[in-house]
Formats: structure tokens, C-alpha cells, sequence
């Protein structure tokens, strides 16, 4: 059998070697058997295989629990040489991306016709906080922590200083929630918020996806079409280099 270095490893997948040395010994890729002469690892082909899918997983960014917890499925099920398994995970987490991204975009795509003037509420009547809550399924904290953190201005009663939330009001919170459960970040809502308020209503999805140059720390949900974009071709990514090792160990 021929076995192939560390350096060789990290080379073929673009890593440190110290990468690979981590992965062996977190049991992210396959155990590895070690020269008895000199100590030095000895990895096959099947481990090289088994870093591509790991790279795959684990080398961008955290793309959320359940997709990231999926591509670890099916990387530890290739890893287990349960490769007719990994492949069935593999079309399943790509199902999920797309789910996940088909999610994000229907979201945008609301956000863009209500930016365009649709309404997205029709509540006839002021309400309070609590009611505004209730209707939207969300806590008053919730909805406070929209307020605080700039995405709402709410007008209040003259009278008693509550804050009255109208249909204009509800319909932005509801374009808000629901962004924010398509897994954008407050920040990235925000920053098309901020475009859309001082009176430009173009390229708005290119706002929610665009972090600005001083927004020096970021995350995957800062950019979040991107990210998704980036996960559906890795998926297609494990799902060919599954179906390779299998080729390999059907045909050696």
C-alpha cells in the first residue's frame, strides 16, 4: 500500500499541516497508523479522501447548527467506511441548504416588494407592545430589542407616551421577523434598514449581504445569501467526492 505524508495531505487540500495532525487527532478524519521505524504518520488514500470531505465541513465559515451539524454527519459516516450511508446524508444535506436558502431568499424577496410599497400589515387600529407581541409571536423583549437596536421608529402617544404601533409599524416588524428567522443577522437588517430610511430602494438584498468597510467583525449571517450560496456548492462538493470513493473501493 502506498502511504502519503502530512505535508502531502495539507498540500492536496489547501490546509496547514497542523490542520491535519488536529483532525486526525480530534477523530474528524480516520485513525492513523505510524511508522514503527521513525513515528511519522502513515495516512492512505482514503484518509486524503476523508480530509476533502472535512475540509468541505469544517474550512468556512459557521454556517449555522443545522447545516453544520449535518455536513459532521456525513463525515463522520464516511469516516465509519459507511459510504452508500454518507452519500444518502450527503443529497439530504443538500436538501437542507437549499431548503435553507430558498428560506432566505423568499424572505428577501418580501422585504424587496414591501420596500417597493406593498403593505404588509392591515391593522386598522393602534396597538400597544404587548399586542404587538402577541400578533407577531414574538416577546416584548423582542420586539424591544428591534427598537433599541435601531431597526424601528416607533411614534408615541402624545398622551401617555406609549409607543402605538400601526399597520406601517406591524408591517416593518413583520418584514423584520421575518428576515430574522431566514437567519439574517440584526446587523445585516439594519444596514438595509438604514439604506432603505435615508430613501434608497435599490439593490436592497445587495445591502442585507454587503457588510459595510467598517464592520471589521462579521459572521456568516452578516452575509447570509452568500453564505448560503457557498454551503449548496460544498454540498454538491461532498456529494461528488462521496460518490468518487465509492467508485474506488467498487472498482480498485
Amino acid at each position: 500500500m502506498k502511504y502519503l505524508s502530512t505535508s502531502t495531505l495539507a498540500r492536496a487540500t489547501g490546509v496547514h499541516p497542523n490542520t491535519v495532525r488536529r483532525y486526525a487527532e480530534r477523530g474528524i478524519i480516520p485513525p492513523v497508523r505510524r511508522n514503527p521505524a521513525n513515528g511519522y504518520r502513515r495516512f492512505t488514500e482514503f484518509h486524503l479522501d476523508c480530509l476533502r470531505l472535512a475540509c468541505q465541513v469544517y474550512g468556512g465559515q459557521y454556517p449555522g447548527k443545522g447545516i453544520y451539524q449535518s455536513g459532521q454527519k456525513v463525515v463522520a459516516t464516511a469516516v465509519s467506511h459507511k459510504l452508500g450511508s454518507a452519500l444518502e446524508l450527503a443529497y439530504n444535506h443538500l436538501v437542507l441548504v437549499k431548503s435553507e436558502r430558498a428560506q432566505a431568499d423568499v424572505a428577501a424577496s418580501l422585504m424587496e416588494r414591501w420596500a417597493k410599497g406593498m403593505p404588509a400589515d392591515a391593522t386598522s387600529q393602534p396597538l400597544r407592545i404587548g399586542q404587538v407581541a402577541r400578533l407577531l409571536g414574538v416577546s416584548i423583549d423582542v420586539v424591544r430589542s428591534w427598537d433599541r437596536n435601531g431597526l424601528i421608529d416607533v411614534p408615541r402617544d402624545p398622551h401617555n407616551g406609549y409607543r402605538r404601533y400601526g399597520a406601517a409599524e406591524i408591517g416593518r416588524l413583520r418584514v423584520i421577523r421575518m428576515l430574522s428567522r431566514a437567519g439574517y443577522s440584526l446587523s445585516a437588517i439594519l444596514r438595509m434598514m438604514l439604506q432603505l430610511d435615508s430613501g434608497n430602494t435599490t439593490n436592497l438584498r445587495h445591502a442585507l449581504d454587503t457588510p459595510r468597510p467598517d464592520e471589521d467583525i462579521y459572521t456568516a449571517a452578516d452575509r447570509w445569501l452568500s453564505t448560503l450560496a457557498e454551503e449548496e456548492r460544498r454540498a454538491h462538493t461532498l456529494i461528488a467526492i462521496i460518490e468518487e470513493m465509492i467508485q474506488k473501493q467498487t472498482n480498485p
